[in-house]
């Protein structure tokens, strides 16, 4: 393990890097390096402070960099020591992404190197980092999202690591299989869609232009990704989030331009889509979407892409056609991306064997969540497009002693939008406080 110590505004922090096996299963076959970034207040340095893990949402994005003590941060470093990790397979823990995927060999050798990128390695590889930074003091996991999912996770399979868990949209289905997560997903979708056309009847008309240009003209984006029809839908994923329907508004609102050749869609227009719909910085999460609810000997087989097909009112081609309102789209990962996408298409075959995989461990212990004693406190919030309530509620009936907060405050994003408030409501809960 190397440092390196340094000062933003009100907070001193610390790199950290850590080697673990690939496979904990062998201990004593390949390394791999996890990077992480240790924050304490500034003035705390040396004291004596429990520690908080950080698990960000996903898969495939690295913990935040803050800026100081920005968002839930400033709150988390009043009571601990906050270790921002970077889960492996992204930011700078063992990076995967189209440059580096190629070293393991072809797609089969590939989709076996992404099976141990899943939550069960990345508790395993937080109990191995808990005993180094800790000397063997349980820790408190905080999980937004699939960081909630490793937090149900560590609570299955290693609970004497911790000393709380505090969950934000982040309570899986337990034994669902992704097909049961999608049907419950596009309905939701359906009523984020409507409640933007509600309020943005405007959009309705401004869709439908938009998707029969690209429907006609399928342009190439400046980075290369092919714009299509589906595509576009896609951008239906922002209406998840606090601001996420005020952002796609005004994205539609300028879409055209006149040019000598007629009217076109604008470069910053193609440019902020082009940014929205890439997953050149996160390409795990389109790589291992699905298989973070896989279990049970059952292939994911492109969920998503197959459970569309069950609402018709998805089918953008029969929208226009029929004159009624385009459905945006959201949360979900289809096999035409890997073609549409210049980050994504090196990893084509790959994430098709992923898809086709059966060999799937369980990720979930429902006896010992039954049996659980560690403090748990979740936010679940009231329609959030992106985890399911009524799977989140299943799941928070099923673990003993956890706490839920249902509140339609906040979107999936509520850590981010609510930051410090979140936070201390999970951790007044875990306390005894509220």
């Amino acid at each position: 393990m190397s440092a390196a110590r340094y000062r933003q505004a009100g907070v001193v922090l610390t790199d950290r890097r850590f080697s673990v096996p690939l496979d904990h299963d062998a201990p004593d076959g390949e390394q791999i390096e996890l990077y992480a970034r240790e924050a304490v207040a500034a003035g705390r340095e040396n004291a004596e402070l429990p520690w908080l893990v950080y698990l960000q949402g996903g898969p495939g994005f690295g913990a935040n960099r803050f800026s100081g003590k920005q968002a839930w941060l400033g709150r988390a470093l009043q009571d601990y020591r906050v270790l921002l990790l970077d889960q492996r397979g992204t930011g700078a823990s063992a990076t995967v992404n189209r440059q580096t995927l190629p070293l393991r060999g072809d797609a089969h050798a590939q989709a076996e190197y992404l099976t141990h990128f899943r939550a069960d390695s990345i508790v395993r590889d937080c109990e191995l980092v808990r005993r180094e930074v800790t000397g063997g003091a349980p820790w408190t996991v905080l999980g937004q999202s699939f960081g909630g999912f490793c937090a149900v996770r560590y609570l299955s399979s290693a609970p004497e690591g911790l000393e709380a868990a505090l969950i934000t949209g982040g309570l899986p289905t337990l034994d669902g299989h992704a097909d049961d997560v999608y049907r419950a997903a596009y309905p939701r979708i359906e009523r984020k869609v409507r409640a933007h056309y509600a309020r943005y009847p405007m959009d309705v008309e401004r869709a439908r232009e938009i998707a029969a240009y690209v429907q006609e003209r399928q342009p190439v984006l400046p980075n290369g990704y092919r714009l299509t029809l589906e595509a576009f839908q896609s951008l239906g994923i922002w209406l998840g989030a606090s601001d996420g329907s005020d952002r796609l508004h005004y994205l539609l609102e300028d879409a055209f331009v006149r040019t000598p050749a007629g009217r076109e869609l604008s470069d910053a227009f193609q440019e902020q889509v082009a940014g929205a719909l890439s997953y050149a910085s996160h390409p795990l999460y389109a790589v291992l979407h699905e298989a973070i609810y896989a279990q049970g000997g059952r292939a994911t087989d492109w969920s998503a892409e197959r459970v569309r097909g069950e609402f018709p009112q998805f089918d953008g081609e029969k929208s226009l056609a029929s004159g009624a309102a385009l459905m945006f789209t959201g949360e979900s990962v289809h096999p035409w991306q890997f073609d549409a996408d210049p980050a994504l298409r090196p990893l084509r075959e790959a994430a098709h064997a992923v898809a086709s995989r059966t060999e799937w461990a369980p990720l979930y212990d429902p006896a010992r969540l039954a049996a659980n004693e560690v403090p748990v406190a979740a936010a679940v919030y009231h329609d959030d497009m992106y985890v399911d309530t009524e799977h989140a509620l299943r799941t928070a009936r099923s673990i003993r002693g956890l706490r839920p907060w249902v509140t339609n405050e906040f979107e999936h994003d509520g850590l981010r939008a609510g930051g410090p408030r979140v936070l201390d409501r999970l951790l007044g809960m875990v306390r005894g406080e509220v």
